[in-house]
C-alpha cells in the first residue's frame, strides 16, 4: 500500500528505508539490497540512495514510497493519489513505470482525482460520489456512452480566422490547431473532406485530454 501522506522516517537514508522494508517480508539482506537497487534505479532516485529522505523533493518522496512498497514484489499494489503535487513530466514518467509493472503482472488499484490519469492508466473504473459508488465499469464501456467527443487537429497550413464545418462544432485554438466536436454517430471523415477542400492538411490528431470529465460531471451531479 502506498498512502498519499509520506510515512517514512525523514532522517533515514533512502536506501535504508527500502532495504529495511524488505526485512519485514523475510528477504535476505543480499536480495533486499538487490531489489532496492532495482526499484530505486527504475524510479530514477538511485543517485539519492545515501541521502536522508528529508532532502528529497515531493515527487522523489512519492517514488521512494513506491519503491518501498514494491521491494517484496507484491501481486497487488494499492496507490492513493500517487501523483498528487508532482509536475507533469514526473507524473508521466511515473505513469510509464506503473504501466510497465502492470504489464509484468502486478495488479494496481489506484485512487486519483486526475481524470486524465484514470483514463491513461486504468482498464476498469469506479466513480465515487459522497462515499457511494455511482458507476463501476470498464473504461472502454464508459467512454462508449459519451454523447460527443472532442478532437484536436494539428494542421500543416495556417487556418483561416473564421472556419465553419456544417454539422460540427469547430473552434480555432491557434493558427495551426483546430478543435472539433463530434457527436456520437457522426463520421469524422466529413471533417477531413471539408478541410481537404480548403487545402488544409492534418499532421496529427488526438482526443482532447480528460474525455471522462463530461461523464464524471454528469454522474456526480445527477439527482440521487
Amino acid at each position: 500500500i502506498v498512502p498519499q501522506e509520506f510515512n517514512f522516517n525523514q532522517f533515514e537514508k533512502v536506501l535504508d528505508i527500502v532495504v529495511n522494508q524488505a526485512g519485514y517480508y523475510g528477504l535476505a539482506p543480499r536480495l533486499a539490497r538487490q531489489r532496492a537497487e532495482k526499484y530505486l534505479r527504475e524510479l530514477g532516485i538511485w543517485d539519492k540512495r545515501d541521502e536522508p529522505s528529508r532532502n528529497l523533493s515531493g515527487g522523489m518522496k512519492r517514488r521512494l514510497m513506491i519503491a518501498r512498497a514494491l521491494v517484496h514484489e507484491p501481486r497487488l499494489l494499492i496507490l492513493d493519489e500517487p501523483t498528487a503535487g508532482v509536475d507533469i513530466e514526473m507524473r508521466r514518467s511515473m505513469w510509464a513505470f506503473l504501466r510497465k509493472i502492470n504489464a509484468a503482472g502486478t495488479t494496481i488499484i489506484l485512487t486519483t482525482h486526475y481524470l486524465e490519469e484514470a483514463e491513461a492508466l486504468c482498464r476498469h473504473i469506479a466513480i465515487i460520489n459522497h462515499g457511494r459508488i455511482v458507476e463501476h465499469s470498464s473504461i472502454k464501456e464508459l467512454l462508449r456512452r459519451l454523447s460527443r467527443e472532442v478532437f484536436i487537429l494539428d494542421c500543416v497550413e495556417e487556418l483561416p480566422e473564421s472556419l465553419e464545418i456544417e454539422g460540427f462544432g469547430v473552434c480555432r485554438r491557434d493558427s495551426h490547431t483546430l478543435e472539433v466536436e463530434v457527436r456520437k454517430g457522426q463520421p469524422i471523415n466529413r471533417v477531413f473532406a471539408a478541410l481537404d477542400a480548403l487545402g488544409i492538411h492534418i499532421s496529427s490528431m488526438r482526443n482532447r485530454a480528460n474525455r471522462l470529465e463530461e461523464m464524471f460531471v454528469n454522474l456526480v451531479e445527477a439527482p440521487a
